[in-house]
């Protein structure tokens, strides 16, 4: 199964990352100020367009999503929680919440962070047009983390 999933987008001038609950990246050329959760537009991905197995990753109920968000050397994480009730058709967006709301775009819920606490050096880099955001996906069951052995000094076992 890949777990595994890379996401392009850029900037835009109204880009202002100031959601409480959401994050989006979009497949939409154009914003307009309304769109507080979104951090990238031109996605070449939707939660539709995801490969058929990170899907399957994102679609069970023991692992967490880790998104990775680079542009212009800046970068900034959020994790979730995935779950088995994830639809992932939406063609147009894709949403990690704080919350545990599912619709078609959500594929990441109960996030330690939505748009509004992404690093603001990072947002106003994706205020730019010209500016590629990178995004790295990764699906990490709960079955991959090796217990925590006091006498090491990393929590992952050898197969991340």
């Amino acid at each position: 199964m890949k777990c595994t999933e890379v996401v392009y987008a850029r900037g835009h001038r109204n880009i202002r990352a100031t959601h409480r609950t959401t994050l989006e990246i979009t497949t939409d050329s154009d914003l307009t100020p309304r769109g507080d959760c979104i951090v990238g537009v031109s996605a070449n991905k939707s939660a539709a367009t995801l490969s058929a197995g990170f899907k399957e990753c994102l679609q069970q109920d023991n692992a967490l999503l880790i998104m990775v968000l680079k542009a212009g050397g800046l970068q900034d994480f959020v994790v979730a929680t995935t779950s088995s009730k994830l639809l992932l058709t939406d063609p147009r967006k894709i949403i990690i919440r704080k919350s545990s709301y599912i619709e078609p775009a959500t594929i990441g819920i109960y996030a330690n962070k939505s748009a509004g606490d992404i690093r603001r050096d990072l947002v106003e880099v994706l205020k730019d047009p010209q500016t590629t955001l990178t995004v790295y996906l990764r699906v990490v069951s709960f079955d991959e983390i090796a217990p925590i052995d006091p006498s090491s000094r990393g929590v992952f076992d050898n197969k991340l």
